[in-house]
């Protein structure tokens, strides 16, 4: 039987990969030291044969007993309010994190799986972004801190990849959604779809024009583990190429919602990206994979998930 060490495991993306993990019966580890993540996500997990969870930060030594065959390195803030406000800890959990959590998939001979992210692309200049690309990110920028951190996190599992000859594999995450993103973490979708169900003006930066594309997360999911049992190493764009503007996106949630809310525009922030759309055809080659929910499918469980917690 598979042992899988997903860090940040208590975290939106790293709940839902735990508990397909032990769906396809591998024993889970979960750690997360819980500074963005919730014990909530994990809630229905404990008790279930072969999970396990760890309070723990993985800047610091990982001390795990017995075999870890998979390294699934998912701990980091990753929503803008998360790293605007925690800029330290989200460079030394890029950095500091990643070296601690690669040096164990080395010690335990593991597969390791880095969770980066389509910001490695920063404000990009081609469009759509293929994993050639080696972006156009702002380093002394406000949204340095997250970008820089996961570019860093890719250097340094390369590095331990050719130079330690470690499994390593690079995911380059697209915007995700789904049940279990937090209601204020500032993301488009839990904005918008929050705003919308109390009736509050959905907020638009900027004229709206700038472009979205939105996976819903368990297609994510089935991308990554697809990836992290494949032979690839990477990097490998993983998201929804179906692109969209912002505006036209608040749109879809006023009518899926029944909303009465307003569009209000706003100032667009700092290094903002303008465009954001995965190019896809390196998954859909070596993974045959593709995403199958729509947003006229995704959205309905998140609005009603968002909806369950009104009041909470």
């Amino acid at each position: 039987m598979s042992v899988s060490l997903v860090t940040g495991g208590a975290g939106f993306l790293g709940s839902h990969l735990c508990e397909r993990l032990l769906e396809k019966g591998h024993d889970v580890i979960c750690m997360d030291n819980l500074i963005t993540g919730s014990l909530d996500n994990v809630r229905h997990l404990e008790g279930k044969k072969g999970f396990r969870f760890i309070n723990h930060n993985v800047t610091e030594y990982i001390d795990v007993p017995g075999a870890v065959d998979f390294i699934f390195h998912f701990a980091s803030p990753a929503s803008p309010i998360d790293y605007l406000e925690l800029p330290i800890q989200t460079l030394k959990v890029g950095a500091l994190g990643t070296h601690k959590a690669l040096g164990l998939a080395k010690a335990k001979q593991s597969v390791f799986i880095l969770a980066s992210t389509s910001e490695v692309y920063g404000d990009p200049l081609v469009h759509p972004q293929e994993e050639s690309y080696w972006g156009n990110v702002n380093p002394v920028g406000p949204r340095g801190v997250y970008d820089e951190a996961k570019r860093f996190a890719e250097a340094m599992t390369m590095a331990y990849h050719r130079t330690h000859g470690v499994d390593t594999k690079i995911v380059r995450i697209f915007n995700t959604y789904g049940p279990r993103m937090r209601a204020r973490d500032g993301r488009v979708v839990p904005a918008f779809v929050n705003q919308a169900l109390v009736g509050e003006p959905i907020t638009v930066f900027g004229d709206g024009r700038q472009t979205r594309s939105f996976c819903y997360v368990s297609d994510l999911i089935e991308g990554i583990l697809r990836f992290a049992f494949s032979t690839h190493h990477g990097p490998m764009n993983i998201g929804n190429p179906a692109e969209m503007t912002v505006l036209d996106f608040a749109e879809k949630i006023i009518q899926l919602t029944g909303s009465r809310s307003k569009i209000v525009f706003k100032a667009l922030p700092v290094d903002d990206p303008k465009v954001r759309q995965p190019n896809i055809d390196l998954a859909k080659k070596v993974l045959k994979w593709e995403p199958v929910v729509n947003l006229e499918d995704g959205l309905p469980p998140v609005i009603e998930y968002f909806r369950s917690k009104m009041g909470k």
